[in-house]
């Protein structure tokens, strides 16, 4: 019997060649050496999928994943996990989402679904509670995520219902296609809704009626009031509850970390026109929140008047207003939230989405690409009228719309030309809306993420705008003032480890880095910790914490060791490392790449030729398996 609280202690295992629906208890070693969510997902990807499975066929996973402080009184805890191995990208894959599936699927009884096989036809996953089965969804094939939702609401006569759905990006494998999640929630990331696609899964409708029951209820309860108190109190508090992550856009730009034309600048002259405020003020209607949120960081917009009458939609995030906006050399506001209202109901990655057609403005720039080539189209900066145009030939996988839907690296491939010095990603996976320059702590988060490119696995947020007080309740008065200059190399990829550690398990328990951990950074390593050995019943010492972070984030990077990545792969773009940027505080700055990454190598026990883990490591974090399978 499984012995700790919080968790439902079952999964389901769905096999859609077969139609065959397993019930299976939740492992103890499993929650003992990787909690849940992102670590009991790339767990099972690395025994279950080979590195000769192509991420399209049958043989990937698809693993929803929640984790044991999902659905609880925690602040945040709407967060799920999907995992996969990336279409885009070829490697370990996964993508986050709130709202409210992640706690439903807990209120039913499951604590994580694998998916495997290919179904013959367009399906449902179903789960009613106890009650699990595939349903028909030949008639849904073809409709938007928003339209999917709202039918199966329909038909189970039910609006409390949670849907995970894909629409027609998914369907056509877009590699950058997402997953949307009740409400407007994007688990946008790594392409995971191609993968959906490819095994002709429409959707998967979850309703419970359950609770998530806790070891000491009385001691959770103080650690979560503490917790609540400690997000409500925070300096940034009030900015974030009010604007959410759009109101960084106007902080980020004079840093010169504000990406314009594809990253050839760091400042965007229309920056007002973009921001939280030109966007409370044109569209803001009502606060919202995801589950157990008490930021609530999401809003929902509506325009009224204009091109885009009617156009209505939630969370709108800075990543948009970039990717969208500056990025492209766009200022209209209402053809963004357009662009974006597109995205979500298509079911694609708008950060994904934005730098395949940024790309493509450089090389019409550069002239080495043309009208023959594009089928018509003139990708001019800020015509928005190409952008739409060539969003929908991305989903529908037409003309040069086929070429960007494979993402920029393998776009570059096929254009070649010298195309690929444009195109801004780190191993497959495009780089989302920060310029390293002008913060080097994000610069090699970027290099050295597991799933490619990203922000959001180390985070590092402390020095972004430079706080102080926050490096020095962390990390003490040593590592200041540099760990606080985001201008600064010192101590820069120590806050990076520690971030991708403390990352990996808070992706691992299922609650949310923006709403707490991160950037209402009073919550920590002791807080997660307290929550967890409170609510699980888990003996949780923080330093038995911190190595599962370790384990994790070891066992993803041996999963991409195993498919060939090395340090060669921990790379930026020339245009980062060689070209100094021209804008804002970064003006005449570059990422020393090189240095940093020989200290996070360092400090990793990782070998610095290859940047592979060492047996050393391994054997300490108790992955003696990795070790054989690489030949360690």
């Amino acid at each position: 019997m499984f012995p700790y609280r919080a968790y439902a202690g079952r999964w389901l295992r769905i096999d859609l060649s077969t139609r065959r629906i397993e019930v299976h208890d939740t492992d103890r070693a499993i929650a003992e050496g990787y909690l849940g969510g992102n670590g009991w997902g790339a767990r099972m990807l690395w025994e279950n999928v080979a590195r000769d499975v192509d991420p399209l066929d049958p043989g990937n996973l698809l693993m929803i994943s929640t984790g044991p402080m999902c659905g609880t009184l925690l602040p945040n805890s709407g967060r799920v996990e999907v995992i996969a191995k990336s279409p885009l990208t070829g490697i370990y894959g996964d993508a986050n989402a709130g709202g409210f599936f992640g706690p439903e699927l807990k209120f039913a009884g499951w604590d994580a679904v694998m998916v495997v096989g290919r179904s013959d036809r367009p399906v449902i996953l179903a789960i009613d509670g106890d009650t699990v089965a595939l349903q028909d969804a030949t008639g849904l094939w073809g409709r938007t995520t928003s339209e999917t939702e709202s039918e199966i609401r329909q038909a189970w006569r039910d609006p409390r219902v949670k849907v995970a759905s894909i629409g027609p990006a998914g369907e056509n494998l877009v590699r950058f296609a997402s997953i949307q999640m009740t409400p407007q929630r994007s688990a946008g990331r790594c392409g995971l809704g191609a993968v959906m696609g490819s095994k002709h899964l429409k959707a998967v409708a979850v309703r419970g009626y359950g609770s998530v029951s806790i070891a000491d209820p009385e001691r959770f309860h103080s650690v979560a009031v503490e917790m609540h108190h400690k997000i409500r109190t925070d300096p940034v508090f009030a900015a974030v509850s009010r604007f959410g992550t759009p109101g960084i856009v106007t902080l980020m730009d004079p840093l010169g970390r504000f990406p314009t034309k594809n990253y050839q600048m760091g400042s965007f002259d229309d920056v007002e026109r973009i921001g939280a405020e030109a966007l409370h003020d044109r569209a803001f209607v009502r606060h919202l929140a995801c589950f157990g949120c008490p930021v609530g960081c999401d809003k929902l917009y509506c325009l009224r008047g204009g091109a885009f009458d009617g156009t209505c939609l939630r969370s709108v995030e800075y990543e948009t207003l970039n990717s969208m906006g500056a990025n492209v050399l766009n200022a209209d506001l209402d053809a963004i939230l357009a662009a974006n209202r597109f995205c979500d109901d298509m079911g694609l990655d708008t950060i994904s989405a934005g730098r395949a057609i940024s790309f493509a403005m450089e090389l019409w720039q550069e002239e080495l690409i043309n009208l023959e080539d594009t089928g018509g189209l003139a990708f001019n900066w800020g015509d928005m009228t190409t952008v739409r145009s060539t969003l929908e030939a991305i989903v529908r996988r037409e003309g040069f719309g086929a070429v960007l839907a494979e993402g920029v690296r393998r776009a570059a491939e096929i254009i070649g030309r010298g195309s690929e010095q444009y195109a801004m990603h780190v191993k497959g996976m495009e780089i989302a809306a920060q310029d390293g320059r002008a913060q080097k702590s994000m610069g090699l988060a970027h290099a050295t993420s597991n799933r490619g490119a990203d922000h959001l696995k180390a985070f590092p947020v402390i020095d972004e705008t430079g706080f102080p007080d926050e490096g020095r309740r962390r990390y003490g008065e040593e590592y200041l003032p540099e760990i606080v200059d985001p201008l600064e190399t010192k101590y820069k990829p120590f806050l990076v480890k520690d971030g991708e550690d403390f990352g990996a398990v808070i992706d691992s328990v299922g609650v949310c880095k923006s709403g707490g951990s991160f950037v209402l950074a009073e919550v920590y390593w002791d807080d997660i910790a307290a929550a967890l050995e409170s609510g699980t019943g888990m003996s949780m010492p923080t330093e038995r914490l911190k190595q599962i972070g370790e384990r994790i984030y070891n066992l993803q990077r041996c999963y991409n060791v195993w498919h060939g990545i090395s340090r060669a792969d921990d790379r930026l773009p020339k245009r980062f490392t060689e070209e100094p940027s021209p804008s804002g505080n970064a003006r005449g700055q570059v990422v020393e790449l090189e240095r940093m990454l020989d200290e996070y190598y360092h400090l990793r026990e990782w070998d610095a030729e290859t940047g592979w883990p060492t047996a050393r490591k391994l054997q300490e974090l108790g992955l003696s398996d990795a070790v054989k399978r690489l030949g360690l």
